[in-house]
């Protein structure tokens, strides 16, 4: 059985990884002072929207994932010829409309496919998983590289959506933002309040960075540091420890906001890289996506894993 995987474009994750692994990207779009974006994880588009330079004016950018239609087209014209199931995997379900776009859409899709492949020689039925990875950015990786690593092992379609959806329960994803003026100004263009005035000035004042984690479909402040360099020297220290006490998936991610050769000159970088060696894991570097950067501001760092439940310390 021919399996693939669809992603959600706020899933972080390499462009080569994605085209080593066929995977489909279901695109965001992205609208900030008039200008229009496609999030479809291509570093080209990526680059073009740093280049802008837009900066503060991104906080009230709008984000439309993709609709119930787009879904249904990105399947009927092309995925269910490509394959006979396909693994849908989107950011939590709490933060994003997407999940229940890609299950309202599989209604039609697997209503109208049969002519479809008829048409194109292919006999059998068509499968759709629809799986909540219950994280965002990175952290939605680990459930990823999962889903790829299941399927090249030949596990069935059953097999490989238990597993994923275990794994996206064990997933976590640490975000270090840069900006917190830029992140209480987002939050209050969608109505949060939860990034106050007061906290965000202070902050700013006194280089104050939140760590913020993302675990099961919620989000939430777990320590704060003194200045972003040192709050990545925490974490990259914090996921190293992970690393040796044994990770789920052999795969820890990373996304950055700006020029990855920034991110790798931060202190505990090479450190973790080396744990990560030395212990089999692989690295998933990305650029973060547009709807990231505009979500959290630009120079934001986010890390992801699966492990073991757990107790942050900073």
């Amino acid at each position: 059985m021919r399996i693939g995987v669809a992603i959600d474009a706020a899933c972080d994750v390499p462009q080569d990884f994605l085209e080593r692994n066929g995977i489909a990207v279901m695109p965001i779009t992205v609208k900030v002072d008039g200008q229009k974006f496609k999030d479809d994880r291509d570093p080209v588009e990526i680059q073009r929207f740093r280049n802008q330079k837009l900066g503060s004016k991104s906080h009230s950018g709008e984000t439309e994932p993709s609709s119930v239609e787009d879904v249904q087209n990105l399947f009927l014209d092309r995925l269910v010829k490509d394959y006979d199931c396909v693994i849908c995997l989107t950011i939590m379900a709490t933060r994003s409309p997407i999940h229940d776009n890609v299950i309202k859409a599989s209604f039609a899709i697997l209503k109208n496919y049969r002519p479809i492949r008829e048409a194109a020689g292919i006999t059998g039925p068509f499968l759709m998983r629809v799986v909540d990875t219950r994280n965002i950015f990175a952290g939605s990786a680990p459930v990823v590289a999962e889903a790829v690593r299941m399927i090249q092992a030949g596990k069935s379609p059953a097999e490989v959506r238990e597993r994923v959806a275990h794994i996206a329960d064990c997933s976590y994803g640490y975000m270090l933002p840069r900006d917190l003026n830029y992140l209480r100004s987002r939050a209050r263009s969608k109505g949060d309040r939860s990034v106050s005035f007061m906290s965000s000035m202070l902050g700013t004042a006194l280089d104050i960075k939140p760590i913020l984690r993302a675990h099961r479909g919620e989000t939430g402040p777990v320590g704060k540091v003194r200045g972003f360099d040192h709050g990545a020297q925490l974490l990259f220290d914090y996921a190293a420890k992970r690393v040796q006490a044994g990770l789920l998936v052999p795969s820890l991610s990373l996304s950055y906001g700006g020029d990855l050769d920034e991110m790798r000159a931060l202190t505990g970088y090479h450190a973790l890289t080396r744990v990560c060696g030395d212990a089999g894991v692989e690295i998933l570097e990305s650029p973060m996506s547009i709807t990231g950067m505009v979500n959290v501001g630009e120079g934001a760092m986010t890390l992801g894993f699966a492990s073991e439940d757990h107790v942050a310390d900073f």
